[in-house]
């Protein structure tokens, strides 16, 4: 448990978003993925405060005890990438650097291509870039990894499976995949497992993978002239290793980590690793 975090709710026009906060300094915004909520960043945001950043986790719109709004169109990227530029400014910044993983690094590259003004860095953790995983899910390999995605357009019965159990499968999820013994503590767990019991919140979650096959408002691909920094980790069982790396058309300023004994969850796999990275790349 994370005991110098302060927690707060940020209305950011549209939804309100609860959100952790530590540290002072320029902001660094840390987005979280599926199916967890801000204590995804409780091994970074000490390290990153104590490295003289403001850091801010929040739960993401849908997650934790954020406001959960009905209906798919919520949860459009489009949507999620305008969440992301008007937190920046409801917390009273001009930009920022934002790190996102899984999920929360989808709706970081979004942000970045079509909000370019509001960003410092951009760092990615275990997330392609929207356009290498559109060709990648063509591919039986990566379709075999990602099944997932198609049960998940079905009505109810994801929550359902997810619910079951007291929430069992998720648990085990983060007991057994990380590759490093105990990256989950049971605490943290039981505060992940929490958030997903929030009124809502698990159709909410599940909203985000429904609305992700309706085609966007914004078509075109555009290219990010900010640094950006991918860390992947490459034992990661729901994408392939190969989709790590962007095309520079797209990242023209790129830098890859890979980190070979690391799961998809790489930042509770490798966190000294990954905060060196973080600190070293957003200090630059």
């Amino acid at each position: 448990m994370l005991v110098d975090v302060s927690h707060r709710i940020v209305d950011i026009g549209e939804v309100k978003l609860h959100c952790a906060e530590m540290g002072q300094g320029p902001l660094v915004l840390l987005l979280h993925g599926f199916p967890e909520c801000w204590v995804s960043w409780r091994n970074q945001m000490p390290a990153l405060a104590e490295a003289g950043f403001r850091v801010v986790a929040p739960d993401l719109r849908g997650y934790g005890k954020s406001d959960k709004p009905p209906g798919l169109e919520a949860y459009k990227v489009e949507v999620l990438a305008r969440d992301v530029a008007r937190l920046i400014e409801a917390l009273g910044e001009q930009r920022a650097h934002v790190v996102g993983h899984d999920w929360g690094g989808a709706a970081a590259w979004f942000f970045a291509m079509w909000h370019a003004e509001r960003l410092g860095r951009l760092a990615i953790l275990n997330a392609p870039h929207p356009a290498r995983f559109a060709q990648a899910r063509r591919q039986p390999r990566q379709f075999l990894r990602s099944w997932y995605v198609l049960l998940f357009q079905l009505p109810w019965l994801p929550e359902a499976l997810m619910r079951a159990g007291d929430f069992f499968g998720m648990r085990q999820v983060f007991r057994h995949d990380p590759q490093r013994r105990g990256a989950y503590s049971e605490d943290d767990i039981d505060q992940i497992v929490a958030a997903a019991r929030e009124p809502g919140a698990l159709t909410a979650m599940i909203n985000w993978y429904r609305a992700m096959l309706q085609r966007p408002t914004h078509t075109r691909w555009k290219p990010i002239e900010r640094p950006v920094q991918v860390i992947w980790g490459e034992k990661d069982r729901f994408l392939l290793r190969e989709i790590a790396e962007p095309s520079r058309e797209w990242v023209p300023d790129l830098r890859v980590a890979r980190i070979p004994e690391a799961s998809h969850w790489v930042h509770a796999d490798a966190p000294e690793k990954v905060n060196g990275l973080l600190i070293d790349f957003l200090r630059a």
